[in-house]
């Protein structure tokens, strides 16, 4: 019995020795086991036109990276959500959201399966550029090449009991001293009382995240509903609300001052959307700027940069996808509500409408 015991305890004190002369002889290349793990790691960058006077960058968003690292192969770096693997360390990453916005940077130093990481946020400004515009600056009926007019009431006034009838004619629709002037008219025209019109990019523009705005100064009159807004361009195959729709601004003349800016999709759409209003003055008098700010994770709503609602986009919504623009003037309807019975025209005006990527 003892002498089993001596045997065993040589027996160990053997495999501990071939394990620790095996590890100390062993080339660390040769098995991860004993490699040797990063250490000293450190994130080194540059942002772009940073300056005292612009500490956020220039706005181009272009940050130079250079990492360094004792016992390093590679670098993988985590930034908004983007994977990026450099073997030197060395690149430049362009921040894509308009605006500024912190980054959180994640970079971690490999060796085999061995890492270290650290982390960093960066503040990013992102200068939006002009992706495409109509600015109006032009006479006559409005450019062919970027907008179309749907025509009629469609199915059940396009499905608010609208009284209007749309129509492409100039005096619904004319661009005169730099201003689109939509016109809503009291008249018997194809059995019904009212006639405006409903312009549409979607034949010739449709764009996925960014910024939109409009300069525009509301129609005057009861019963009157001015709308700026987007249709998701799959609305032919899926139909509505699955396609998705932003309204940008809507202004209901029996509510005055009251702009609405609101998402409708499936569960939350008709009068069950999600939204917020603000209110103003003189929305009817004066021009005001009406903007949304669309990403794949919110679509904020402004008035003259007024931030007033903001809606958490995901992943498993329709706002993930190109969409057209629409500008138009319905009369009553289920929003509209009741038409004054004097009203006899009114006139919405878009100084502009400006897309920024």
């Amino acid at each position: 019995m003892n002498n089993f015991r001596i045997f065993s305890k040589s027996f160990l004190a053997f495999i501990i020795f071939f394990s620790i002369y095996s590890f100390s002889c062993t080339d660390p290349a040769e098995g991860d086991d004993n490699t040797l793990i990063p250490s000293n790691l450190k994130i080194n960058f540059d942002l772009a036109g940073k300056s005292a006077d612009l500490p956020c960058g220039d706005g181009s968003g272009i940050i130079s990276f250079k990492l360094s690292a004792d016992h390093v192969k590679n670098y993988k770096i985590l930034i908004d959500q983007e994977l990026i693997e450099s073997n030197t360390g060395v690149f430049d990453y362009k921040c894509k959201k308009i605006g500024t916005t912190d980054y959180k940077v994640v970079v971690s130093a490999y060796n085999g399966t061995k890492f270290v990481s650290e982390s960093m946020m960066i503040t990013v400004y992102v200068k939006a550029a002009l992706l495409w515009s109509d600015e109006f600056e032009y006479n006559g009926t409005p450019d062919n090449k970027k907008w179309s007019f749907e025509i009629g009431n469609g199915s059940n006034g396009w499905g608010n009991n609208e009284k209007q009838y749309y129509t492409s004619r100039p005096v619904n629709a004319i661009v005169e001293n730099g201003v689109l002037k939509i016109k809503t008219l009291k008249e018997n025209f194809q059995g019904f009382g009212y006639t405006s019109a409903r312009m549409i990019s979607r034949d010739f523009f449709t764009f996925k995240y960014g910024i939109i705005e409009f300069r525009a100064k509301l129609p005057e009159g009861k019963g009157t509903w001015p709308a700026l807004w987007m249709l998701g361009n799959n609305i032919g195959s899926v139909g509505w609300p699955a396609c998705g729709e932003i309204d940008v601004m809507e202004h209901v003349g029996n509510q005055l001052n009251k702009i609405y800016g609101t998402v409708h999709h499936p569960g939350h759409s008709g009068s069950n959307p999600d939204g917020g209003t603000v209110m103003i003055e003189n929305v009817t008098k004066e021009f005001h700027v009406y903007k949304v700010d669309w990403s794949a994770d919110y679509i904020r709503f402004f008035v003259d940069d007024q931030l007033y609602y903001t809606f958490a986009n995901a992943a498993s919504l329709p706002f993930n996808q190109p969409y057209f623009i629409i500008m138009n003037c319905a009369m009553g309807g289920n929003f509209g509500g009741t038409i004054e019975p004097s009203f006899e025209q009114s006139v919405f005006e878009i100084d502009y409408v400006r897309v920024y990527q």
